[in-house]
């Protein structure tokens, strides 16, 4: 995979105008042996202040047409998944443009990256916000952004809000965003009791538990506490480089830090080990780090449907990347899919002109949509429904589901 996803030819489809906060690092091309190098480069980007807005807004306030903002963290943690999630929105808003746009007028994709930081992230809400054409941030990527963008869509004091719409969150929010912020995907709670019911129905009833270093891991381990509990399963620490008794542990972190967590576990001598990890894992990217020890699968969670899948909204996304892009199908990049389908999807149903207090109203009835067999429904301002499903890296690198 090529994993800044450099666009095929669009073959007579009008690109959608984006903005960014950098250079257009999406162009680059860099394969798993320049991973790191990559990495550092960015790092240096971000450290030169050439992340910043500059003339977006200028440029951005001269189109009628409709504007959707999206913003992406792209910190060495969690580019890995923000660039498959952000490829499928890109091919989403491009297919539906090319189709005739939304009533009938091109939606204006608005990319704003950012490395993940409080100060980006608000320079970047800013940004959008001042967009008059703006009337939605949509798929933002990152649980640090999307969760730093619903505070201030709780704590601003703006008399026209901008609604946050399927973001990559993975807690749950408070009371207070529920009119402005509107999730579609499972969070790590939901991701977690799908794991360990799972496990449960097996007769597990024992299992380690591991947590990506460097980060606040309250919210993570509360989750994973509550949920043991409900499925009666013994989850015991595993520390970094640690001798592994059980046989299954449940890992709660990104891509890197995964890789990095497998190649210091020390296993029992003839012992196969499954490591379960939630929907932040991209296990085609893991695949392609390579250097992963015998003797582990790695089963990671998705709160999509499996991109093999026979359902419409899957075969579209899989015949949409195919033809725009020249990279593989995975569950983040149909994530960033859904995620523009939905939102184009509430577009459509607003009534009148397409202005943010309008689609903030048409967003508040919570109307169930169900998009080619995927259905988004809420009861009581709540989603009815999470779906989760997974997808296993066999210790032969084959990806399977």
């Amino acid at each position: 995979m090529c994993p800044l996803h450099a666009p095929k030819p669009a073959f007579g489809i009008a690109q959608q105008e984006i903005l960014t906060f950098s250079t257009n690092v999406q162009e680059q091309s860099w394969g798993a042996d320049t991973r790191l190098q990559r990495r550092t480069w960015m790092k240096g980007l971000l450290a030169t202040g050439l992340w910043k807005a500059g003339g977006a807004l200028a440029q951005g306030e001269n189109t009628r047409n409709p504007v959707i903002a999206q913003v992406v963290d792209m910190s060495p943690g969690q580019q890995d998944v923000s660039r498959d999630f952000l490829t499928g929105s890109r091919a989403a808003w491009q297919d539906i443009n090319a189709r005739g746009g939304i009533q009938g007028r091109p939606v204006q994709h608005v990319v704003l990256e950012t490395d993940g930081t409080a100060a980006q992230v608000q320079s970047a809400w800013q940004t959008a916000y001042r967009m008059s054409q703006c009337v939605a941030l949509a798929g933002c990527v990152g649980h640090q952004v999307a969760s730093l963008l619903a505070r201030h869509q709780s704590s601003t004091d703006a008399t026209n809000p901008l609604p946050l719409i399927a973001p990559w969150l993975h807690q749950t929010l408070a009371s207070s965003t529920t009119d402005t912020v509107f999730d579609v995907f499972a969070d790590q709670r939901a991701q977690i009791t799908h794991a360990l019911k799972s496990l449960a129905s097996m007769g597990v009833t024992e299992l380690g538990v591991a947590y990506s270093a460097g980060q606040d891991t309250t919210q993570a381990q509360q989750s994973v506490s509550q949920a043991a509990q409900e499925q009666n399963v013994k989850v015991r620490p595993v520390g970094n480089g640690s001798s592994l008794a059980q046989p299954i542990v449940l890992f709660i972190g990104g891509t890197p830090e995964l890789h990095a967590f497998l190649g210091k576990l020390k296993l029992p001598a003839g012992r196969q080990c499954y490591v379960i990890a939630l929907a932040d894992v991209n296990l085609q990217v893991l695949a392609q780090m390579g250097g992963l020890p015998p003797r582990i699968s790695v089963i990671a969670t998705q709160t999509v449907p499996l991109v093999t899948s026979s359902i419409a909204i899957v075969r579209s996304y899989r015949e949409t990347l195919a033809r725009l892009y020249d990279e593989p199908p995975s569950p983040q990049g149909l994530a960033g899919f859904i995620a523009a389908r939905y939102t184009a999807e509430v577009l459509q149903q607003t009534s009148g002109a397409l202005q943010r207090s309008a689609v903030l109203s048409s967003l508040q009835q919570r109307r169930s949509v169900n998009l080619g067999g995927w259905n988004v429904s809420y009861q009581d301002k709540k989603r009815l429904a999470a779906f989760v499903t997974q997808s296993m890296l066999s210790p032969d690198g084959r990806i399977v589901g």
